[in-house]
């Protein structure tokens, strides 16, 4: 009986686990001892077993993982488990990557990393889990948002997670409308540096990368001039992040977006097409980007109009083709077509010109000596005027009979009358806005721009044809008056140019020069009025009809040749400047700085003429015979 008893025990020993090397430890038996610790994936008010029952590994033994405990307690120091033993797929990928070689300061970048607690571990589509799509950026970014460990291990991308938190894709995200998070673009295990072949940010992987989700964009762009560039090898051929970014992908109409209308000639296309280095070495254009950002396009999307033609308006986005292939949106037959998206019946009469005009360039000769011809006029008209009133002052400011004068009263004679102040306070008022709002279109960089360009573009072009309304009233009025008026009439019948007048001028220089003694007495209406009154008209004219054109462009390119609206735009811009100095110059002087009247001629509010004006056409006799004024006041 005692030998059957011995061996029904040693049977049973037999049949034990322990005995054949297993502990036979269930994940109960484990937490008698072990609590794990709370992480972000152990929900509130659960227990360890529990927690560890709802995770992907629950149906498992603890000694499935732990399988070096042979008994019970185990040994103090148990081996590393081998997530390689059920999950080596995925393993070799990670062995393969970039993760697999850092060693961080708690061990390797291994799987806890990532995942988080083994114990804890819930199937990624479980809102809970690290690796869950809406939250893999920020498991991602605890390691790469670090300053400290990006510059330990050489990472140049500078915080990414925050370049990310800004884009579409995030936000597409965070609305569950299925965006891509860092692992749709680095890969998951297989993460590789970009310089890496097989990497899937590899720049000659890029393209296909984002053609997973982009798929008819990605076929456009390998048809397109960029695409077939690339696709030959051409390394400076921009790829998707060359234009779009990488981690901060934008909306292309959000302002800081690299492709948004107002950066594109200034960045995205800009950037390449505007490099010397590589116009010179693929043989491209090196004038479109200055003359687009000269043009009123370029203008005005400089000035902040989003609506205004960018770049992609005119020649396509990821479907760009030479403009010889027929299918370009800028071929010579599609012109008409594609200008007239926003310009109604653009090139129904006439084809469609150059579009990137250069006036410095011979390849555009009317533009060209547009420029040519506005530039002898502004130096030499300029210049000269510049000459004729530093002569005049330096003259004056030692003429004490004009001194004497300047301090006189008026004979209260009229010699503006009430008509002619009128127009000429709509002309002070206009004018000062049409320079201002025309400059500002011209250079919406400056300083004093950015009262007409922070309100946004249509307010500074809505001030601007408001003043050429007020100003062209002005000139109406004037007419008006003239044609109703005799006194009018007369007046301005001796603005007619004479050869007395190129005697008067003869004349003031002798004077100017020391070969003449006394002033010139001038007449009623001089070369220097008449010259302002003549340089008006025909200043106001050319204005008037470039204007319109300008302001009614699509009339304009539908009605005119293809050369129109560059020369009018031409003629536009230096007519504005010629005159904006004119009127500085000529007018501020005699009207202001001219020690005559210094510091303000008061006719255009009075309609009287200072005494020294009146002196001056010989009206008025002088202080005195042979006194000098200072010696008349004191006796």
């Amino acid at each position: 009986m005692s030998q059957l008893l011995i061996i029904l025990v040693s049977a049973l020993l037999l049949l034990t686990p322990s005995a054949w090397g297993d502990s036979g430890a269930t994940a109960g038996e484990c937490m008698d001892c072990h609590e794990l610790q709370d992480t972000p994936t152990h929900a509130a008010g659960q227990d360890n077993t529990s927690a560890f029952s709802a995770s992907v590994h629950g149906d498992l033994e603890c000694t499935d993982c732990h399988a070096d405990i042979s008994s019970l307690p185990h040994q103090e120091t148990l081996a590393p488990v081998a997530c390689a033993d059920c999950h080596d797929a995925e393993s070799a990928e990670y062995a393969a990557s970039v993760h697999s070689h850092l060693e961080l300061e708690n061990g390797p970048a291994g799987c806890q990393t990532c995942h988080g607690d083994a114990h804890l571990i819930v199937p990624a589509d479980n809102a809970d889990s690290l690796v869950n799509h809406r939250r893999l950026a920020e498991t991602c970014g605890g390691c790469h948002a670090d300053p400290e460990l990006a510059s330990e291990y050489g990472i140049d991308i500078v915080n990414p997670l925050a370049a990310y938190s800004d884009s579409v894709h995030a936000a597409a995200v965070d609305n569950g409308n299925g965006g891509p998070s860092c692992n749709d673009c680095h890969g998951s295990h297989d993460t590789l540096p970009n310089n890496n072949p097989a990497s899937h940010i590899n720049r000659n992987n890029v393209p296909a990368t984002c053609g997973k989700c982009h798929e008819e964009i990605a076929h456009d762009f390998l048809e397109s001039v960029h695409g077939t560039a690339f696709l030959r090898g051409v390394s400076d051929v921009p790829i998707c992040t060359d234009c779009h970014g990488e981690h901060r992908i934008l909306a292309p109409a959000a302002a800081g977006s690299p492709v948004s209308p107002t950066n594109q000639s200034l960045i995205s296309c800009g950037g390449c097409h505007g490099d010397l280095r590589l116009n010179q070495k693929y043989g491209l254009a090196h004038d479109k980007v200055p003359s687009y950002a000269d043009s009123f396009h370029g203008l005005a999307a400089r000035g902040g109009s989003t609506t205004v033609a960018s770049c992609a308006s005119c020649h396509g986005v990821h479907d760009i083709l030479p403009s010889t292939n027929p299918a370009s949106r800028i071929h010579q037959d599609n012109l008409a077509k594609t200008c007239s998206d926003c310009h109604a019946g653009a090139g129904s009469r006439f084809a469609i010109g150059p579009i990137h005009v250069d006036d410095t360039s011979t390849d555009h000769l009317i533009v060209y000596y547009i420029r040519l011809v506005y530039l002898i006029l502004i130096y030499g008209t300029v210049g000269g005027m510049l000459f004729h009133v530093a002569l005049d002052f330096l003259k004056k400011c030692r003429e004490p009979k004009l001194r004497a004068m300047a301090a006189a009263p008026s004979s209260g004679a009229i010699r503006m009358n009430t008509g002619f102040r009128i127009a000429h306070g709509m002309v002070m008022l206009s004018f000062p806005v049409l320079v201002w709002t025309g400059f500002a279109l011209s250079y919406p960089d400056a300083w004093w721009a950015w009262p007409l360009i922070a309100p946004g573009p249509e307010f500074r072009g809505m001030l601007h044809r408001a003043a050429a309304v007020l100003i062209c009233c002005s000139l109406v009025f004037h007419v008006v008056q003239l044609v109703l008026s005799r006194e009018a009439r007369r007046c301005m019948l001796q603005m007619i140019p004479g050869l007395d007048d190129l005697r008067e001028v003869i004349e003031r220089f002798k004077y100017y020069f020391g070969l003449r003694k006394e002033p010139v007495h001038s007449p009623q209406v001089g070369y220097i009025e008449k010259v302002e009154y003549l340089a008006f008209w025909w200043g106001m004219i050319v204005m008037t009809l470039t204007g319109l054109l300008l302001w009614f462009e699509n009339f304009m390119l539908r009605e005119f040749p293809a050369w129109v609206p560059a020369a009018t735009s031409a003629v536009h811009f230096y007519e504005a400047v010629l005159a904006s100095l004119a009127i500085l110059i000529w007018h501020g002087y005699w009207t202001i700085f001219d020690p005559a009247v210094y510091p303000m001629d008061m006719s255009w509010l009075t309609g009287k003429s200072p005494a020294s004006r009146e002196w001056e056409r010989g009206e008025t006799g002088p202080p005195g015979p042979t006194e000098k004024p200072d010696e008349e006041a004191k006796r």
